[in-house]
């Protein structure tokens, strides 16, 4: 009699990979997470094709970092090197790729900074070059669909002309069209190592306050030639979820993001609890709201209770 359902191929993994790193890195904030080594990225996905999720989305934790955060282009990268070996291994693997330089940049911002008489301020158009290049150097190395999150107006539009003139009309953008500027990323930003060095990211993330905000942004990035959308964070904005369901009939994905995965790891290892119950049915709740796929550090788990 359930009208919603759940299944591992709802599922995408987030998946950490370094340029440094050696052997898996647990992240404190994480229970369960780790920085990877490029070199296990062929059994990881191998493992997540056994279990059936739906797919993986990388991010990269490069060697150096710099103010333009110029190694989210590079060829040699970690990402497009674990792309490469994910590929090789389990070839149907579904693979994403975070697309945003707050991951390679010195200072922590999703766009490349510039000074103003008022202070310094993100230079919004001098990002989508960068923004872009990396898109087309994730496709070039197999990459399935590229997902922008850094929230830069027109974005979708200028990753989508450079993926067409190098003949990436098959790689698919899925859009962080409704990306909040939440508490709620503070342990992503230790598994990824990308917390600002100074000011926030209010600027270009959106208010928390805001509903009718989201249908805006939502319907601009699907006019601009996005073909998927997604809602982050989850579990605070299922209205919103519902909302934008409502507005579009593109796929819609939501992130369940580290906050949450901690809050309920921390709950559960403080027996407040039951962990497999809970996640589920808080997985549940966002395919009830309307989304057709969930972004979660709760994937492998949640897709061996779900095959019990």
């Amino acid at each position: 009699m359930s009208e919603t359902s759940l299944a591992p191929d709802d599922l995408i993994l987030p998946l950490f990979f370094s340029a440094t790193k050696d052997e898996p890195h647990p992240v404190a904030t994480m229970p369960g997470v780790s920085q990877l080594p490029v070199s296990h990225a062929a059994r990881v996905g191998r493992e997540v094709t056994e279990l059936g999720l739906g797919g993986v989305i990388l991010f990269g934790l490069p060697a150096t970092k710099d103010s333009h955060g110029s190694g989210a282009c590079d060829p040699e990268g970690p990402v497009p090197r674990a792309i490469a070996a994910m590929k090789e291994a389990s070839p149907d693997l579904l693979v994403i790729t975070d697309v945003c330089v707050d991951e390679y940049t010195d200072h922590g911002h999703c766009g490349i900074l510039r000074k103003t008489s008022h202070g310094v301020e993100v230079d919004n158009d001098a990002t989508l070059d960068v923004l872009a290049e990396s898109a087309l150097c994730h496709a070039r190395a197999g990459a399935d669909i590229v997902a922008p999150s850094d929230m830069m107006d027109g974005r979708v539009a200028a990753i989508r002309d450079a993926l067409d003139d190098e003949g990436y009309e098959g790689t698919a953008i899925l859009s962080y069209s409704v990306k909040y500027a939440s508490s709620f990323y503070g342990p992503f930003r230790d598994a990824a190592d990308c917390a600002p060095k100074c000011g926030d990211r209010a600027g270009y993330q959106m208010d928390p306050a805001n509903g009718r905000e989201a249908l805006r942004e939502a319907r601009l990035d699907e006019e601009e030639g996005a073909d998927m959308l997604m809602v982050k964070p989850g579990l605070p904005y299922l209205d919103v979820v519902a909302r934008v369901r409502q507005a579009t009939t593109l796929p819609l994905g939501v992130y369940n993001v580290s906050g949450e995965y901690a809050m309920l790891k921390a709950a559960a290892a403080a027996g407040m609890l039951d962990e497999r119950r809970a996640v589920l049915e808080a997985l549940t709740s966002f395919r009830r709201a309307g989304a057709d796929f969930i972004l979660t550090y709760h994937a492998l788990d949640a897709a061996r209770w779900l095959g019990a």
